[in-house]
């Protein structure tokens, strides 16, 4: 009865399907709008780039780095150099 148990919480958490996050419905984020921070630092500009764009998510991330896949249309991705200069900034 364990081992069955078990195996069903461990096979749920590769279900797929909706978040039924409703206050994310219709939150979009918009890039353009985050672009004027290409080239500055990313340590005191990063909320304001979150406000800009309209994003309730942030993902910071270093160029070359490994990335899930999952789409956010909230979410702004803001990607760095090792010195932390922003390079570029993209919704999802």
């Amino acid at each position: 009865m364990r081992a069955i148990l078990a195996a069903a919480v461990l096979l749920s958490g590769c279900a797929t399907g909706t978040s039924g996050s409703s206050s994310a419905e219709g939150a979009m984020c918009n890039a353009n709008a985050a672009e004027k921070f290409v080239g500055r630092p990313l340590e005191g500009n990063q909320e304001a780039a979150q406000r800009a764009a309209g994003a309730r998510v942030v993902r910071t991330y270093i160029t070359g780095s490994a990335l899930t896949m999952d789409f956010r249309q909230d979410r702004l991705n803001i990607e760095t150099t090792p010195e932390g200069i922003i390079t570029q900034v993209s919704c999802g």
